[in-house]
């Protein structure tokens, strides 16, 4: 049994206060690591941020190139979810520097900012207006269709916020809660300026992903993929969400690694909702039987105001005020990674608790 987790206001500073100032912690504190180090970038293309900066996602390999287990550590799919995935990695790290490596056997991929646009710029979205969440899908293939996002698409870009929820509130009342989240954040593939749009073609993120996969041949290694998410679910509760298909191989191990607390869409016990265009799907194509794929999502505030503060970010961005753009950055902020020390004490408290089950598991499977 691993040691009780302990924390200062010091563990806190691991939070970062931009894209920029995320990465360049990560930089510095894997050129002090011991343990081998592969580092890799992925510039996004003809993209800078507000800084002229170029942007990228990041990767860093830590352990032996021939480890047989990886545990992979994802921030920024969702680009300002970042702030809070970025702290869990730079915190892993610092631990690197100041406790045992893993076990032989065992080695971490960081992937850091796979949506390096939106991190930079304060949204979910990245550079083409796509939630990379709902990116992975067979473009080869008629697109999914969303019909209660097409009902629900006047009362979305509605400015007069009463009058939306009331919109929001009949369609409720006559197809229920869990339609209404599905229709608002299942995935749509026909609004480009709209909330939880999947692109008409593979994104930057996804892209990267099937480099990777293939730079660093996970389809022959044991996998525990960890996607770190926040904003949904009750405030400071890390909710670990299992997406493999029911009763599948990787449902199983999935369950037994993480313990009793695992939720699961398909089961219904989950704050989250059936979503198309996963991450989580590509993983599952590569895993088969030898690994686990877990969303972990720190909650925030309640679900309207994070669709709240989403319909304002793309309305703002549509707009394109500046004005609008900035206050709306800040309540995009606020919302996926409060600033209260006791939210993001246990923020690191459960990361360092997830990690080590996904060690263990590794381990023990």
């Amino acid at each position: 049994m691993g040691k009780p987790v302990t924390l200062t206001l010091q563990d806190l500073n691991v939070f970062p206060r931009s894209y920029n100032s995320a990465r360049e912690k990560l930089k510095s504190l894997s050129q002090d690591l011991v343990q081998k180090v592969e580092r890799q970038s992925f510039p996004l293309a003809g993209i800078t941020d507000i800084d002229t900066e170029s942007l990228a996602t990041d990767t860093l390999w830590i352990g032996s190139p021939t480890a047989e287990n990886v545990v992979i550590l994802i921030s920024a799919t969702h680009g300002i979810e970042g702030f809070v995935g970025a702290a869990v990695q730079i915190d892993y790290l610092q631990q690197l520097r100041q406790n045992a490596p893993p076990p032989s056997g065992t080695a971490i991929l960081i992937i850091f900012a796979l949506n390096p646009f939106g991190f930079a710029q304060y949204r979910r979205c990245d550079e083409m207006g796509i939630d990379l969440n709902r990116n992975f899908i067979d473009f080869s293939q008629p697109l999914p269709a969303n019909p209660g996002y097409v009902e629900l698409q006047q009362a979305i870009y509605c400015e007069d916020r009463l009058q939306r929820n009331a919109m929001f509130e009949q369609f409720q009342e006559q197809e229920g809660q869990t339609a209404f989240e599905i229709a608002i954040s299942g995935g749509q593939y026909t609004d480009q300026h709209g909330p939880f749009y999947g692109g008409q073609q593979p994104a930057h993120g996804n892209r990267v992903i099937n480099q990777v996969i293939e730079d660093y041949r996970l389809n022959h290694r044991h996998l525990a993929v960890i996607d770190i998410h926040s904003g949904l679910g009750p405030y400071s509760h890390g909710e670990l969400i299992n997406d493999h298909p029911l009763n599948s191989p990787g449902f199983h191990v999935t369950n037994r690694w993480y313990g009793p607390s695992v939720t699961a869409p398909a089961s219904g016990d989950s704050s989250s909702v059936k979503k198309a265009g996963l991450l989580d799907y590509r993983w599952h194509e590569l895993m088969a039987e030898r690994g686990s794929f877990i969303t972990l999502e720190f909650g925030s505030y309640r679900t309207q105001a994070m669709f709240e503060v989403i319909l304002e970010n793309h309305r703002s961005w549509k707009l394109a005020d500046p004005e609008a753009i900035n206050a709306s950055a800040i309540a995009m902020q606020e919302h996926f990674c409060p600033r209260d020390n006791y939210w993001r004490e246990l923020i690191l408290i459960k990361g360092r608790q997830v990690i080590q089950q996904a060690i263990s598991g590794l381990k023990n499977e």
